[in-house]
């Protein structure tokens, strides 16, 4: 993969089936925004060139508003 490694996640490519894993029991970290936790990201596209394609993932949370 080329660019900023990705933050909990695993990219795996078996007979031609992508899978991805995300932890999804992580906190994650607050967006810049304060308005979510990111739980995984890739931090934009990330291109695959043996494989032609390009993947861009992000998973997050929703904050909770304090009571």
């Amino acid at each position: 993969m080329i660019g900023t490694q990705p933050n909990n996640v695993v990219i795996g490519v078996k007979k031609g089936i992508m899978t991805i894993t995300v932890d999804l029991t992580k906190k994650g970290s607050p967006s810049k925004s304060g308005k979510s936790n990111v739980i995984a990201s890739t931090y934009g596209n990330v291109t695959m060139p043996e494989l032609g394609v390009t993947i861009g993932l992000n998973i997050y949370k929703k904050i909770e508003a304090a009571a």
